[in-house]
């Protein structure tokens, strides 16, 4: 019995020793594409291949922070923020990372963030950095810079909103002012509309007017054309005769009258004047 268990612990600690072994292998090979990486970034800026051996050594050591580190650096000096920020974070969680590795990786999260304008997320990762290492005077002046930038765009955005609402209310007034004036409008036309009624009444009331004042202009023509047929042949008036009363003759009646009487009268003395003629005898002398 006790040579099984001997067997056994022996067995398991091969197996420890053995997967030791494979990490140490591993993470040797890792800090090797590292390595190969730093180089093909810094010495020749040759940006897809760098992030190509990084990767590599992600796959072989997973644990290793360094490789997830250097490949969000890369990130950040192409200017790929969000991946910078994702691989930063994979960073930071590593099993293995150190205080060291995880106020690096907060701090230049940080610097991530600040580029971005995205300040309050800035604010927050500078703080976690000082958390790991509060000695850092870099990483607190890059607080509060992102504090005072934070309190500037929230101060900003607190203006936009103001400026924005004031424009909406001058929008919701122009609007209110145009639908009044519409309003106005459309009541002026309305009115236009029964003035011009109106009018038409008044037109019609003034043709009637029109016409009546043309029958005393007919009446005063036809008068004028008595006139006319007053004056005489040399085209002078003749003279108005006094009207006389209703019953009575008029002097040329009279004059008529007078003229026959003295015929009749005229007549009668002259068959008087005949009948003596026959019966006296004619004078040869005078009577003295």
């Amino acid at each position: 019995m006790k040579k099984y268990v001997v067997i056994i612990i022996c067995f398991q600690f091969g197996m420890i020793f053995s997967q030791e072994k494979q990490l140490e292998e591993a993470a040797k090979e890792a800090k090797q594409y590292i390595a190969q990486g730093n180089e093909l970034l810094t010495d020749h800026g040759n940006f897809p291949k760098a992030e190509g051996e990084y990767r590599k050594a992600i796959a072989t050591n997973p644990v290793s922070p360094i490789a997830k580190y250097n490949l969000a650096n890369a990130y950040y000096g192409s200017e790929k923020y969000d991946e910078a920020t994702l691989r930063y974070t994979e960073a930071t969680k590593a099993t293995n990372a150190t205080k060291s590795e995880k106020h690096k990786a907060f701090h230049n999260q940080g610097n991530t963030y600040m580029e971005q304008k995205k300040y309050k997320e800035a604010v927050e990762a500078y703080k976690n950095a000082l958390r790991n290492n509060p000695k850092d005077d870099e990483t607190r002046y890059n607080l509060a810079l992102a504090k005072k930038m934070l309190e500037q765009q929230q101060q900003q955005n607190d203006q936009d909103q103001d400026q924005k609402d004031q424009n909406q209310d001058q929008q919701d007034q122009d609007q209110k002012e145009d639908d009044k004036d519409q309003k106005d409008g459309d009541d002026k036309e309305e009115k236009k509309g029964d003035d011009g009624d109106n009018k038409d009444d008044q037109k019609d009331q003034g043709d009637q007017g029109e016409d009546e004042k043309d029958e005393p202009k007919d009446d005063q023509k036809n008068k004028g054309d008595q006139g006319e047929d007053e004056k005489d042949e040399q085209g002078e008036p003749k003279e108005q005769q006094p009207q006389r009363p209703q019953g009575q003759l008029s002097p040329q009646q009279v004059k008529s009258l007078l003229e026959a009487m003295n015929n009749e009268e005229k007549k009668v003395q002259d068959k008087i004047n005949a009948k003596k003629a026959q019966g006296s005898k004619v004078k040869t002398e005078k009577d003295w």
